[in-house]
């Protein structure tokens, strides 16, 4: 067996062993296009030769509509227009592009018809194998003092025991860009350790705010290792010119695609930091134009749902059911809770919390919970941080672990198969006020 075939064949297999299980998941999913397709029609519009859809949306749910004339939002409450107001209100896909970028081609050929489950479950199996490949780089290098089996434990665990799993299975527009999103930061983190190849880290970012523009702020990770690597490689002393040099090869490729989506914004909006999520057309517009999208009023409910919501049980059927904002972390996933205990704090542990914790804020301080959802989903701009924290902490996979992993892949398993699949496991709320089970 060659090099290239020892040091692949676990990736591949851990790619091709995700997708599938994702396809499988997935079921009759997968052979039609997604309710919520977005990024297909925002793929088809540019091929159209449009930055706006070129007409009414195809549903009611998170579409953006713009009035030209006044530089604001459409009327509240139409989504349908006629004549001279066809013209001045627009219709456009809020999301960030890279989603659609990478549907364009398929989309070509196969227009709206394009089935974009079937793409987003295949593309899902990429996030687990380059988690795999960071935690063999950690291994590798001596930082976490783990085997072959403890990196693959927690690439299951991420995979199908963490809520990459029921997003990875959805297939629409919200879900999608996580898994573009994930992808990409994982191979931030590959190419970050060590600041080995600050270009590529930097690009790798870039495409992940392009999916998710939280992950922006995971660039602590990288600054912080490039400056203990400059030190070290000083013999303790700070080296500014190369250290300048390496921060500058990692800040291009970002600043090239955050201008990108600027100039995007821009030719949509009039506006370079838009993306269009003031102007969605939905029925709780009033609080974000109130407080913005992002604001410390959101803070208590979205903290609620990260920490403290819990299924709800009944002594008859369905026996369980789950709140439209989804369950806390720490229960989808009680393994996470171990990286907050490392035996001991290096600056690794302290680089990857400064990018953890800043991305983590800037979720719990936006409009919306991630409703409706299995499990809070937003933690994705994060989570392959917080595994490799947990590979870090140098404490033994013991018995408590294992059953807390078990409990992770039963729980995720079961949000895989049942959400938006079986709503009588789901709460039917739809003013987004109800968190805990009603007296």
């Amino acid at each position: 067996m060659s090099i290239w075939e020892k040091r692949w064949a676990i990736p591949l297999a851990v790619f091709a062993l995700c997708s599938a299980v994702y396809c499988l998941t997935s079921g009759e999913r997968l052979f039609s296009p997604s309710p919520n397709n977005h990024y297909v029609h925002l793929a088809q519009a540019w091929l159209d030769g449009r930055l706006d859809l070129g007409g009414s949306p195809p549903g009611t749910n998170d579409w953006a509509c713009f009035d030209r004339d006044e530089r604001a939002a459409c009327p509240a409450g139409r989504y349908s227009f006629t004549g001279d107001d066809a013209a001045r209100y627009r219709w456009y896909v809020s999301f960030p592009p890279l989603p659609a970028f990478l549907l364009t081609p398929i989309v070509a050929v196969f227009g709206i018809a394009t089935w974009d489950p079937l793409f987003w479950a295949l593309f899902a199996g990429l996030a687990p194998a380059f988690l795999f490949l960071v935690l063999r780089l950690v291994r590798e290098s001596g930082r976490s003092g783990r085997t072959l089996r403890d990196d693959l434990l927690v690439t299951t665990m991420f995979a199908v025991g963490s809520v990459y799993f029921f997003v990875a299975v959805q297939g629409s527009v919200w879900f999608g860009a996580h898994v573009v999103a994930t992808a990409s930061t994982c191979l931030y983190l590959l190419f970050s350790f060590g600041a080995r190849r600050p270009a590529a880290a930097g690009l790798m970012l870039g495409l992940a705010f392009l999916s998710r523009p939280a992950t922006l702020l995971l660039a602590p990770f990288f600054v912080l290792e490039a400056i203990g690597t400059s030190r070290r490689s000083g013999g303790g002393t700070a080296l500014p010119s190369s250290l300048a040099r390496v921060l500058g090869r990692f800040a291009l490729p970002v600043a090239t695609l955050v201008l990108l989506a600027m100039w995007h914004n821009f030719a949509r909006f009039y506006d370079p930091f838009e993306f269009g999520h003031r102007f969605l057309q939905i029925r709780w517009r009033s609080r974000i134009e109130t407080w913005g999208l992002f604001d410390i009023h959101y803070l208590g409910r979205n903290l609620t749902v990260f920490a403290a919501s819990l299924p709800w049980l009944y002594e008859s059927s369905p026996f369980v059911r789950i709140s439209r904002h989804g369950l806390a972390l720490w229960f989808t996933t009680p393994n996470l809770l171990w990286s907050f205990w490392p035996k001991r704090v290096d600056a690794t542990v302290v680089a990857l919390w400064a990018a953890v914790i800043p991305t983590a804020l800037c979720t719990l301080l936006y409009q919306n919970t991630g409703w409706v959802q299995f499990g809070y989903r937003f933690s994705l701009d994060y989570l392959p941080l917080v595994f490799i924290l947990v590979a870090l902490t140098r404490r033994r996979f013991g018995a408590v672990f294992w059953v807390c992993a078990v409990f992770s892949v039963i729980v995720n398993t079961f949000g895989a198969v049942t959400f938006e699949r079986y709503p009588q496991f789901y709460d039917t709320d739809s003013t987004q006020q109800v968190i805990f089970k009603p007296d």
